[in-house]
């Protein structure tokens, strides 16, 4: 393989180690009480920081930033969604074309594959990062961020650049 073609794929399981080793930092933290509140509808415990970001470690049994909170076999659904798109986005990097588009699935599938091992593994995805003091309403992790960002890079490569990209396209001729 060349090297254009191993980059993005070596983003995905560096996310997903980035992930996976936060939020093993947080179950690992006595003072999220993390086991203990793991059926509990609110935050487990927090740990202020300076600064307007702070760490409260709560159960997600959604999807990202909470959305379709389910149980019971609609975790194994989810659990199936998240799959399927992700191997979806895989299929797409595996012929995609340009560093920001390689680049922004790569961040998607990662993220997707992150919380996907916390929804086999828990039926709940960790999430610990709050940004509420920045009126950010959600608590959420670093694969949600990853998710977040590659979407953002994503809109950013198909449709604000997109204009750009045929622009510059040789094969298309000019009529005079």
């Amino acid at each position: 393989m060349k090297p254009a073609q191993v980059w993005p794929l070596a983003i995905i399981p560096v996310t997903l180690i980035a992930d996976q080793v936060s939020k093993w930092m947080v179950l690992s933290n006595e003072r999220f009480r993390a086991m203990e509140c793991f059926h509990d509808k609110y935050a487990c415990g927090a740990i202020e920081l300076p600064g307007p970001i702070n760490l409260s470690m709560v159960w997600n049994r959604g999807m990202s930033y909470g959305m379709f909170q389910s149980d019971g076999i609609g975790r194994w659904i989810l659990a199936g969604i998240m799959l399927a798109i992700a191997l979806g986005f895989l299929r797409w990097l595996l012929v995609a074309e340009g560093r920001l588009l390689k680049l922004s699935l790569a961040l998607v599938i990662g993220g997707a594959f992150g919380n996907l091992v916390d929804r086999v593994r828990f039926g709940a995805v960790v999430d610990f990062i709050n940004a509420g003091a920045l009126h950010f309403p959600w608590v959420f992790n670093v694969a949600d961020a990853a998710i977040s960002v590659g979407a953002v890079l994503l809109f950013a490569d198909q449709f604000l650049l997109s204009g750009k990209k045929q622009a510059k396209s040789p094969d298309q001729t000019s009529e005079t």
